[in-house]
């Protein structure tokens, strides 16, 4: 299983901005997540941020969501909290781009063209506190070293391409080769996780994590591995 704060920062790189708060008070939201995994917030005129100073305490809760057929389910969900700080101006494009990623809005050009105007949309970013987080049967705090100084697992993006092959095009195969492994029908399968260090398993109500004889080290060796289990023999499984 990939270490705690490089999953969470992985689960960052693709999640969504779901809610704001202001002083435990809701506000509206729009954003998404920068390079380094600070959330980063399209804030109009007239909305509670746009007019308060810098360091303004808020939370920012993210979402990252698996697409199982036809239906989304939750798969890790993040606080981040910490302090609003305005982007700076040579970093405001970047920022931009992060939101876009998330939410396209048209009040992104606004934010760029007449930046730093009193009366254009303003572009934030958290500077880190903490990060609480609930991700399948685990949770717990992060602080902001242990969370900034980690990555996104460098094979990511490999795996999410890969994972949603998997379960539009190759679920029988994963449910021989999960049931060869259990030894017995384990209901309705889909991959639910897939990293450099092994796969979750989603069968029936529960996960079920496969991890790899050695770590996966590029692209192709994670795929290579994903066969061994699609193609497995009975071993002894390992709940997630």
């Amino acid at each position: 299983m990939l270490p705690i704060p490089e999953r969470i920062r992985t689960l960052a790189a693709t999640a969504s901005v779901s809610r704001l708060t202001v002083d435990g008070a809701p506000c509206p939201t729009r954003g998404g997540v920068d390079e380094q995994g600070r959330p980063v917030l399209l804030v109009r005129p007239g909305e509670t941020l746009h007019g308060l100073r810098d360091d303004a305490v808020v939370a920012v809760n993210l979402t990252a969501m698996r697409r199982l057929g036809a239906e989304e389910h939750p798969r890790g969900l993040l606080e981040v909290q910490g302090w609003a700080q305005a982007v700076p101006a040579g970093q405001a494009r970047a920022a931009a781009v992060a939101v876009a990623a998330h939410t396209p809005d048209e009040s992104l050009f606004d934010a760029l063209e007449r930046f730093g105007a009193p009366d254009a949309p303003r572009l934030l970013r958290l500077d880190v506190a903490q990060v609480v987080y609930l991700t399948g049967q685990e949770s717990g705090v992060l602080d902001a070293d242990d969370y900034l100084d980690a990555a996104p697992d460098p094979l990511s993006e490999t795996a999410e391409r890969v994972l949603a092959h998997i379960n539009d095009a190759h679920r029988p195969q994963l449910a021989s080769g999960v049931s060869r492994q259990l030894g017995g029908d384990p209901g309705e399968v889909w991959l639910w996780e897939l990293d450099r260090f092994g796969a979750t398993v989603r069968a029936g109500d529960g996960l079920i994590r496969f991890p790899w004889p050695v770590p996966a080290r590029s692209g192709l060796s994670l795929e290579e591995a994903l066969r061994g289990l699609l193609c497995a023999c009975p071993d002894e499984r390992h709940p997630a």
